[in-house]
């Protein structure tokens, strides 16, 4: 890919969603882009940048940016923080809290957020707490895969067999072994699409806990900034925020302060 055209892509990645492309990534962008291309019937890289340039809609920008961005998850993937949010909440239960929020940024299929839900009922058992968890995401086909919330038997393996038969329904698909995320998961769980690189953002605190991980990765300095900041604003005192094992706070302007690894907490 010409270098020129490289830089185009690169801006426009950024421009839109704060995404940062890195040098040398060209072939993986290609390859990315590929069926983008196919799909629209067109025969070049420079085809498909005018097409995006040019488009008004604002849909193909989304499908630009699914496939540029990767969308690996899996149940209670970084464990430590599963652990970490069932014994916070037992903490607030006991001090007296009624009721619930949180915030999944980057929410992907829903591993994540169903992750978070069915941890947060394990541990509150028959409480009477109200509970809600927010999950967004850029990407409207992730957003539908995770609103259906069905996945297939290996995406369960990390479960405990108890969970497994607890929080998912079988579903008939011929011969493939599926699995839907049940009622009492599904109610706790809101889907809404959101652009992490424009806050302000449009929900009330104050939450409990957000977790947004494995996405700052993707984001320069200006854009983690503002995003930590805004998390920052909505989180109530005592909450946290959980990152990637791959990411940090460092250098970033923060009353946030680390009380694990890839968990910061705000000061009460």
């Amino acid at each position: 890919m010409d270098p020129r055209l490289y830089r185009q892509f690169c801006e426009l990645a950024h421009r839109q969603a704060g995404i940062v492309l890195k040098e040398g990534k060209e072939s993986l962008l290609i390859a990315r882009i590929a069926r983008r291309q196919r799909a629209l019937g067109l025969t070049s890289a420079r085809e498909y940048l005018d097409y995006l340039e040019a488009d008004r809609t604002g849909g193909e920008i989304v499908s630009f940016l699914d496939v540029i961005t990767t969308n690996f998850t899996s149940f209670l993937r970084e464990p430590e923080h599963f652990e970490h949010l069932a014994q916070e909440v037992l903490r607030w239960v006991k001090g007296g809290a009624k009721r619930l929020r949180f915030w999944s940024a980057a929410s992907s299929t829903g591993e994540e957020p169903y992750s978070m839900a069915l941890t947060l009922l394990e541990a509150l058992g028959d409480a009477p707490i109200d509970l809600r968890i927010l999950a967004t995401d850029l990407s409207t086909a992730v957003l539908a895969k995770a609103r259906d919330g069905i996945y297939d038997e290996e995406a369960l393996e990390p479960l405990p067999a108890s969970q497994k038969l607890r929080y998912f329904e079988r579903v008939a698909d011929g011969d493939r072994q599926l699995y839907r995320a049940s009622e009492a998961l599904r109610q706790v769980v809101v889907f809404k699409r959101l652009n992490l690189r424009q806050p302000p953002f449009p929900m009330r605190g104050p939450l409990d806990a957000v977790f947004c991980r494995n996405v700052m990765i993707y984001f320069d300095k200006e854009v983690r900034q503002g995003l930590v900041g805004a998390i920052e604003g909505l989180l109530k005192p005592d909450g946290f925020l959980a990152v990637g094992h791959a990411e940090t706070l460092t250098g970033l302007q923060t009353r946030l302060r680390a009380v694990k690894p890839s968990v910061y907490a705000r000061p009460p």
